[in-house]
């Protein structure tokens, strides 16, 4: 029975099962550290060259998956200073001097989200490119805007889709901001209050690309805000994501028919073969709420944890594993996607021809000529229902009857409104779907791109 008791502790207790994705950033610090140990006269030259050259042949190990994992390694630092041990010898039991699992695990950790955070602001940045370039190309197609999902007022697809680029670049931002929250190294730190001696955590700092030293010993080894910072980035690029996803399953369909989605990233039916399904941005809106609980369950490993470590923050690795490999994944599939969609400009067109989308600017003509808005909007309101109610377009409606509606709705005027294009055009504000203000909003989305991907936030 206790026998069976280990067992079962040793599977609660161990984290080589997923924490072997440290082992590149484990390497590199401890080749670090070793240098730091030897600059620092703790460990000789000598001792020094020969951890190097052990970690040089792990490091390699690790990039051609070779290395051997064994049964006595319970997590990746241990498994890495067993193997350094066996290939230097007795300077193999130095290289843990003056560290801790405690602030070795940090670091690490640290590293591993940078690299993450600056692959996902690349990521986010060229979805951001494909979508202006989309933007660009189907700057002046109509179709109809939607609150509620139900048509309210007609834009220009440039427009709906420079929606999604600004989201995105508002997503690089905050994942630059994750790359700044892992700026201060945590070695050195020890278990917790320090080591007993007189390290140089600046020239580790330097070898590692840290711009700075955690300043308390208890903050730096108790410290993942930059784990859930990059947690909270990531759910809320994904949720943009979903509603990406979640408005191309609906364009896509036959009742919508505004796009359509390269083969290459739908599937058919296993038994209707007319159909065409738009998996991949399907699981554009479904991998979300998955991020999301990562966050939510990280908050929930922190929430109330006393200093310093604590072996819950063991938790840390698979939720942020699983999130950063999620996002990648569900980036590139937009990526690919977008790059490949067509849409269909008749049935866009066919949608925004709806007169009623014009009711809103017939009642701002309304306003102009003198009429309280509250007013106006009620003078619309009776005319949309007297067309629907007799089958008819706005435009059909006589000018006996606009004048019986109000008298400052004088025919030429009204008609007008009404003509191709017109409520489009009528849109003068910045940052609107007027053509000109929409060709400014695309030279400025450019101009955003340009200062996102050059760090200038």
């Amino acid at each position: 029975m206790a026998s069976v008791q280990a067992d079962v502790f040793r599977s609660l207790n161990d984290s080589l099962a997923f924490d072997w994705r440290l082992a590149p950033y484990d390497v590199e610090q401890s080749v670090a550290h070793a240098t730091m140990l030897a600059a620092s006269g703790i460990i000789s030259d000598a001792d020094r060259d020969a951890l190097h050259e052990a970690l040089a042949v792990v490091a390699e190990e690790v990039r051609e998956q070779r290395f051997v994992f064994t049964d006595g390694d319970e997590d990746v630092h241990m498994a890495i200073e067993r193997r350094v041990t066996e290939l230097a010898g007795e300077a193999g039991g130095r290289l843990h001097t003056a560290r801790s699992r405690n602030d070795q695990v940090a670091t690490d950790m640290a590293m591993f989200t940078r690299e993450a955070a600056t692959r996902a602001v690349a990521a986010t940045i060229e979805l951001a490119e494909v979508l202006v370039d989309l933007a660009e190309r189907h700057l002046d197609w109509e179709m109809p805007g939607y609150t509620h999902l139900q048509r309210a007022q007609p834009v220009y697809l440039g427009h709906h889709l420079l929606a999604y680029t600004w989201m995105l670049l508002r997503d690089a931002e905050r994942f630059r901001a994750v790359m700044h929250a892992t700026r201060p190294l945590p070695l050195g730190a020890g278990a917790l209050a320090g080591v007993n001696f007189a390290t140089d955590r600046e020239l580790i700092a330097a070898e590692l690309g840290f711009t700075a030293v955690a300043e308390n010993s208890i903050d730096a080894v108790s410290n993942r805000d930059f784990v859930l910072d990059y947690l909270a980035a990531a759910a809320t690029c994904a949720t943009h994501l979903s509603r990406l996803g979640a408005e191309l399953v609906l364009w896509s369909s036959e009742e919508f028919g505004f796009c359509e989605v390269a083969d290459a990233w739908a599937s058919g039916s296993s038994i209707m073969p007319q159909k065409k399904n738009p998996d991949a941005a399907e699981l554009l809106r479904a991998k979300a709420p998955r991020i999301v609980a990562h966050l939510s369950a990280m908050h929930g490993v922190m929430h109330g944890l006393p200093l310093t470590y604590n072996k819950d923050m063991q938790e840390d690795k698979e939720h942020l594993f699983d999130s950063v490999d999620t996002l990648e994944l569900v980036l590139a599939a937009a990526t690919g996607m977008l790059t490949t969609i067509t849409f269909k400009r008749d049935r866009l067109a066919d949608a925004a021809g709806d007169e009623f989308l014009a009711a809103t600017d017939i009642a701002d003509h309304l306003v102009k000529r003198g009429m309280p808005f509250r007013s106006a909007h009620h003078v619309v309101g009776t005319l949309v229902r007297q067309a629907v109610n007799s089958g008819r377009k706005l435009s059909e409606l006589t000018p006996q009857e606009l004048s019986a509606a109000s008298p400052l709705l004088e025919p030429d005027g009204f008609y007008a409104l009404l003509s191709d294009g017109a409520w489009l055009e009528s849109k003068l504000s910045r940052g609107g779907t007027g053509l000109v203000a929409l060709r400014d909003q695309l030279m400025h989305a450019r101009s955003a791109l340009e200062h996102v991907r050059s760090g200038r936030l």
